[in-house]
């Protein structure tokens, strides 16, 4: 887990969240905030997301609820996006990931345990 102690409570359950999800899965803006407490909040995780460093994050499992990788198509960051899911055998249709195939669905007792420690 990274160290996030001098950050907001809500920033340390996002960043905490998002070092869990597993290669070869996505997690949408909404479905992080939900589980990190922050239900109906989608826009203040891409908010979280873009202002605090996430370099040693897997920030790239992070999309839209529809699959849409959210940055600026064409961008370099859409590309590296796209490069690292790919590379982790996520399935794109067009534009999109295959939710129904990747979204990932973690045990909550398993992701309660992990965010004592």
């Amino acid at each position: 887990m990274p160290n996030n102690s001098n950050k907001p409570d809500h920033h340390r359950h996002v960043l905490n969240l998002l070092a869990l999800v597993p290669p070869g899965q996505v997690v949408s803006y909404g479905q992080l905030a939900d589980l990190a407490g922050l239900p109906g909040r989608a826009r203040l995780v891409g908010r979280i997301l873009r202002t605090e460093d996430t370099s040693a994050l897997p920030w790239h499992r992070v999309v839209a609820a529809d699959g849409r990788i959210s940055l600026p198509a064409g961008s370099d960051g859409w590309l590296e996006q796209r490069y690292r899911l790919q590379a982790e055998g996520v399935l794109l249709q067009g534009n999109r990931v295959a939710m129904e195939q990747h979204r990932w669905r973690p045990d909550l007792a398993v992701i309660l345990m992990l965010m004592e420690h």
